[in-house]
């Protein structure tokens, strides 16, 4: 029995957007699948919000198209919307409006019923008052009740620009998990972010994009995996010779009587087996942060 490909989350092909002489998004080519965490990096006037603003029919593309869950985003944007969640980057709020007379106006939106109890589970998840008026929330607050509106009939598309901006780290914490909930249902999330440390808590592979262009597509794990590590190895006995670790990829950078440190470019397999000889006391690595490694995505890209 024939079986129809299921459609990817996000399809965008040539997407480009110009405002005059202007590039704010130079041909964009990306997929993203049903069920995927997605991080989309980059410094700020990247692109990153034009992008999502694209997805929504909020702004027109100058050239190339983009797809939501099969749907056309110009042709069928009504559609596209109502199967997406939005937490905008410039979030504004009723100010008179209490929290659960925000979530109530979303719900008819969309018009679908409202699982208060998953409601008021975000809610209790996030440390959020839904009772409050949202003019007298403070900064953190009125993104914590942003996330919760955005998930309002659990939608199967989350579109969130810097979902954890003005949040604590513990509350950080909180959202990962929860967008990692999402996932697990087949939700597909895409954010947009410059906080690398939660692209590393929660994205399965990460766009990233500078001056308009997408650079690089990869696995957070690959990403990590190609960048030069450090490595230092302490030994019972002397260190041995030099010649030992002649490989491809290894540099020796330190040497002392009991401990010989590697710069270790990709991989450390050929290291270990190359020590598996030796009377090895201690290993340790370190990788260098994800936001090193962009950082040379960035400078790369200037070259």
């Amino acid at each position: 029995m024939y079986h129809r490909p299921v459609e990817p989350a996000i399809l965008t092909e040539g997407l480009s957007k110009s405002y005059g002489d202007t590039v704010a998004l130079d041909g964009l080519g990306l997929r993203v699948e049903r069920g995927e965490i997605f991080g989309f990096l980059g410094p700020n006037g990247a692109g990153k919000s034009t992008t999502i603003r694209l997805l929504l029919d909020l702004i027109r593309p100058t050239a190339g198209r983009a797809l939501v869950l099969g749907m056309d985003c110009q042709r069928q944007s009504v559609a596209v919307r109502a199967c997406t969640g939005y937490l905008p980057g410039d979030l504004r709020l009723y100010p008179a409006l209490r929290g659960r007379e925000m979530v109530d106006l979303m719900a008819g939106l969309r018009k679908a019923p409202v699982d208060r109890r998953f409601v008021l589970g975000l809610a209790e998840k996030l440390g959020l008052d839904l009772e409050k008026p949202a003019g007298s929330l403070s900064k953190g607050n009125r993104q914590k009740l942003g996330i919760v509106l955005a998930l309002v009939g659990r939608p199967p598309m989350l579109l969130l620009d810097e979902p954890t901006s003005g949040l604590d780290p513990i509350v950080q914490h909180t959202v990962w998990g929860i967008l990692r909930e999402e996932a697990q249902r087949g939700t597909a999330v895409f954010f947009s972010s410059h906080v690398m440390s939660e692209v590393d808590q929660v994205c399965e592979r990460v766009g990233i994009l500078r001056a308009g262009r997408l650079i690089a597509v990869e696995p957070v794990a690959g990403l990590k995996a190609r960048q030069v590590r450090h490595v230092a190895v302490s030994f019972a006995d002397a260190t041995p010779p030099p010649d030992a670790f002649n490989l491809p990829g290894v540099r020796e950078i330190r040497r002392e009587r009991l401990v010989a440190e590697f710069e270790v470019a990709g991989e450390i397999d050929g290291l270990l087996k190359a020590l598996a000889p030796f009377h090895v006391v201690d290993l340790r690595t370190q990788q260098p942060a994800l936001d090193e490694i962009l950082l040379g995505y960035y400078q790369e890209a200037t070259r």
